[in-house]
């Protein structure tokens, strides 16, 4: 892969650190963002190259201080990974204001803000991608999920409209549902957990690494504004319990 300037955001660990290491490995010039600051400290040591910046992408404020960074540093961006987000489950009647509205806000007007600033800064006519991470959450719910399943649905909504927006220029905007991607030890899940994906496994970060990849190759120019499901086909199939 050519020599990218590439920005993950919510990188520290899980998903988006498999995606920074995978454009690290490719010889990108890569920039991480991540309130863990423990995390952050782990992919410096690593990976020396890495550019990390301690930011809660729930204020717009940080957000664009991290674009002054880019800007000053950089330029531009050629790729953009909106990955940062939480996830916090809580009974309907239990479930306050601040609660949805922060869920919101990382998940989903932070993406919004960092493909904003994205596309004001990009050299028009030339290649650019961004991808977001969203999750099957969006097609799939249960108990206490509204704040999360909202967001998630809107972030697939969001990426339809940014790839109209875009169009024209040579930034295609495309979107990931992760299904069941286990970021804790491998060896504890059981073989129950394995047979639910059509797959006949669950879901590593690395599954989803390889799926930005491909988005991000320069071939890969007409997919856009499309949402891809990486889940072992775990929405196709039917359990019953």
């Amino acid at each position: 892969m050519t020599k990218y300037k590439v920005l993950v955001t919510g990188a520290g660990n899980g998903i988006g650190r498999a995606i920074a290491e995978m454009f690290y490995r490719q010889d990108c010039l890569v920039r991480i963002v991540d309130k863990d600051e423990r995390g952050l400290a782990y992919m410096k040591d690593k990976y020396p190259r890495m550019m990390i910046h301690v930011a809660d992408v729930a204020s717009e404020k940080e957000i664009l201080h991290v674009w002054s960074a880019v800007e000053k540093e950089w330029g531009y961006c050629d790729i953009l990974i909106n990955n940062a987000g939480i996830s916090r489950f809580t009974s309907l009647p239990d479930t306050s204001t601040d609660n949805w509205d922060e869920i919101l806000d990382v998940n989903l007007r932070a993406p919004f803000i960092f493909a904003r600033e994205f596309a004001r800064r990009h050299p028009r006519q030339q290649f650019g991608r961004i991808v977001n991470i969203a999750s099957t959450r969006y097609v799939m719910s249960e108990p206490g999920g509204e704040a999360y399943g909202a967001s998630k649905g809107g972030l697939v909504s969001l990426t339809h409209a940014l790839a109209n927006s875009l169009a024209g220029t040579a930034i295609t905007v495309n979107c990931i549902a992760p299904g069941w991607i286990h970021t804790g030890d491998y060896a504890e899940l059981s073989r129950a957990d394995h047979a639910q994906h059509l797959s006949g496994r669950v879901g590593k970060p690395e599954d989803i690494a390889a799926v930005v990849k491909f988005l991000c190759q320069p071939d890969s120019d007409f997919i856009n504004g499309e949402e891809i499901r990486v889940d072992g086909g775990m929405t196709r199939k039917m359990i019953y319990l």
